[in-house]
């Protein structure tokens, strides 16, 4: 009688066996079948991407997306040493960056996936609501150290940026700060989200951030470029009809001939979804 028993169990822990086995053989080939994208670089371009990659990855199984921040800087020079296939940018490739690539015999792909109005903002305390180009160019560079200059109260202002591998510092650096050098006692920060707390807790506080990540902790300034004629703020319809003036392009970069592996997301975040998503996230679309 026992023999019996024995004799039915086996057969049976068998076919359980075998059961197991086709299931990770075919989960094995599911995952072989998945493609696996690496998106890194601009804190800006950052809460975009990882939304878009979110809900691609809910409406296609077959794709799976890491998305890590750092910089624009930190993104490209990935993409030149081949650790991601996709670096975000919230600025145009710089010419030693374009002799690298070329070095390494690699043809990039830039494509514009958003516009971004870079906005300056100080603490709610703050007096001042309005700033001439000029005038942030001198706070940033040292010339101006105390919001009583531009108007405020007799405080010092203490200035925050981000890191040299951010391209919104680059950015600014340009275009507001007429490729001037950063003052040394300008305080650099590693994310776009720890200038917005910075500012949101230090009265005297100034600095700048994308749109998206704009908060109530924060308040954001109108900017001139007409020596003080005209004041715009930041805005989406300002950044659209340009009469903001400090808006910039957001990029997806890649190599060339990494074109069919990173096609579905670059498809997806032109795509009318994808551009909502730009307006959802608090940028502005390409239409």
């Amino acid at each position: 009688m026992k023999k019996t028993k024995l004799f039915l169990i086996l057969p049976l822990i068998g076919m359980l066996s075998c059961g197991k086995a086709k299931t990770e053989d075919k989960a094995s080939e599911d995952n072989a079948a998945a493609v696996s994208v690496t998106i890194k670089g601009s804190d800006t371009v950052l809460p975009l991407a990882q939304k878009e990659a979110e809900d691609l990855m809910k409406s296609d199984k077959n794709i799976s997306v890491t998305v890590v921040g750092g910089g624009s800087g930190v993104g490209i020079t990935a993409l030149i040493d081949g650790t991601t296939d996709i670096a975000m940018a919230s600025r145009d490739l710089k010419t030693e960056e374009k002799l690298k690539f070329s070095e390494a015999k690699k043809e990039i792909e830039e494509v514009v996936i958003a516009f971004d109005a870079l906005t300056v903002i100080v603490n709610p305390a703050n007096g001042v609501s309005k700033l001439t180009r000029e005038q942030l160019e001198g706070i940033f560079t040292g010339a101006i150290k105390n919001w009583k200059e531009v108007g405020g109260a007799d405080e010092k202002i203490v200035a925050y940026s981000r890191e040299s591998s951010s391209g919104t510092y680059e950015f600014f650096k340009e275009e507001v700060m007429g490729k001037k050098n950063y003052a040394t006692d300008v305080l650099s920060l590693p994310a776009t989200g720890a200038i917005v707390q910075a500012v949101g807790q230090t009265k005297g506080a100034i600095g700048y951030i994308g749109l998206a990540y704009e908060t109530k902790e924060v308040k954001q300034l109108a900017v001139s470029y007409d020596q003080g004629k005209t004041f715009v703020e930041p805005s989406i319809a300002s950044a659209k009809d340009k009469s903001y003036p400090i808006s910039r392009p957001l990029f997806y970069m890649y190599d060339k001939t990494n074109a069919a592996k990173v096609k579905s997301i670059v498809d997806y975040a032109l795509s009318d979804v994808g551009q909502k998503t730009v307006s959802d996230i608090g940028y502005i679309p390409l239409k």
